[in-house]
């Protein structure tokens, strides 16, 4: 069964191997922030309590979205597996997934920091469509217009150095140690994150065969 938990810090890359490896493996890439706006947009009994949760200012416990995970796993399209991306978040949400599934991959994307910085810190955004561009790897055509729809091009304030450095600083708190939970379990695999997407895709498909 092809269960995988992608593990790595924002941009990493993680979000768009998920992608090729869905369409590849006929797999759901899955979202925690995604089930949470199904789910809320749906008015389904889990999403009413997320809903007036969030309204209120409050965190989603991890029970709930364990609750929520668990739901989803359930759909027909998670049938041959699936990807997790962005859960579980605590050792907690680990160890209650452990009674939810017992035979999943994780993969930890490895990359340096400064490797995340530069790809972060020169990513554009266009304020209408929403493609992505990168100043260095994937410049629009004409500087600060969309190639897509002609939109301004922007420079989203998560992708400034300090908004970088503060999510890369909460998620090593956050991750190092399911890391750790993982490793112990012997059910992690690292790759090299700084490489391609294809090439990562290469490697990917070589350790795990559908």
């Amino acid at each position: 069964m092809n269960n995988f938990i992608f593990l790595g810090p924002p941009g990493a890359g993680k979000g768009s191997l998920a992608v090729k490896v869905a369409e590849d493996y006929k797999i759901p890439h899955i979202s925690t922030g995604d089930i949470f706006r199904a789910n809320i947009k749906n008015q389904t009994p889990l999403g009413v309590k997320v809903k007036a949760i969030i309204d209120s200012g409050s965190l989603v416990s991890d029970d709930l979205t364990c609750e929520l995970v668990k739901d989803r796993l359930s759909q027909p399209d998670c049938k041959n597996g699936y990807i997790l991306d962005g859960f579980p978040r605590t050792i907690p949400q680990a160890e209650m997934f452990t009674k939810i599934c017992d035979d999943v991959k994780v993969v930890n994307f490895e990359i340096k920091d400064e490797i995340v910085i530069r790809r972060l810190s020169t990513r554009r955004v266009c304020k209408a469509c929403g493609a992505n561009f990168n100043v260095l790897t994937l410049p629009p055509k004409v500087e600060g217009v969309c190639d897509k729809c002609g939109g301004e091009l922007y420079q989203r304030d998560d992708d400034k150095q300090e908004s970088i450095l503060h999510r890369m600083d909460v998620y090593r708190e956050q991750t190092e140690p399911l890391i750790k939970f993982y490793r112990d379990k012997g059910a992690i695999t690292d790759l090299d994150a700084s490489i391609e997407t294809d090439v990562l895709l290469g490697k990917f498909k070589e350790i795990f065969k559908k």
